[in-house]
């Protein structure tokens, strides 16, 4: 799974920007796969602003549910950027979906790519034990999505205070995609 690569770490560590020039070392056209959705306008705000950081040159999918279909139209596009796995994974556990069953699905499709992906994600269960069930039930989900990425990730990076450290292979894009 040399073409999948897992970049993870707090909110504000740096994860999306290292992302973002990760993808641009293949040497590929650059395939945005957005999964946030704009509920309120702080939310508006921070959309619009990885815009003006990613900057020109990206084809943009938003796509706040259906990740297999999106990774499936964009395979062969170019390099993919998935950001986030944590919204998306909100995303599907507030329309009441079988979260578990739906990352089994894309699983299969990040298995079945033949263009490189890097997903983003958050690390959330680093903190106090939430107050609410739910907030736990998110929490726990999230760290179990996450690992289940990594395992079929060719590349898992986390990136804390803007410095990347490579978990799991190399975090150079292989020199025969570049």
């Amino acid at each position: 799974m040399d073409k999948i690569t897992l970049v993870t770490g707090g909110a504000k560590s740096g994860k999306s920007l290292f992302a973002e020039n990760h993808l641009r070392a293949y040497g590929l056209p650059l395939v945005y796969i957005a999964t946030s959705q704009a509920f309120d306008p702080e939310m508006e705000d921070r959309i619009a602003a990885h815009r003006v950081q990613r900057g020109d040159g990206w084809d943009t999918v938003e796509e706040p549910l259906d990740l297999c279909g999106a990774l499936k139209r964009t395979d062969g596009a170019g390099a993919r950027l998935v950001d986030c796995m944590t919204l998306w994974l909100s995303n599907v556990m507030h329309a009441e979906r079988d979260w578990q069953a739906e990352l089994e699905k894309v699983l299969d499709s990040l298995r079945a790519q033949s263009s490189p992906v890097v997903l983003v994600t958050n690390e959330v269960g680093g903190g106090i034990v939430p107050m609410s069930a739910l907030a736990r039930r998110y929490r726990d989900a999230s760290g179990l999505m996450n690992q289940r990425i990594a395992a079929v990730a060719g590349h898992v990076v986390l990136v804390s205070c803007g410095l990347p450290l490579t978990l799991k292979g190399s975090a150079q894009a292989p020199a025969s995609l570049a």
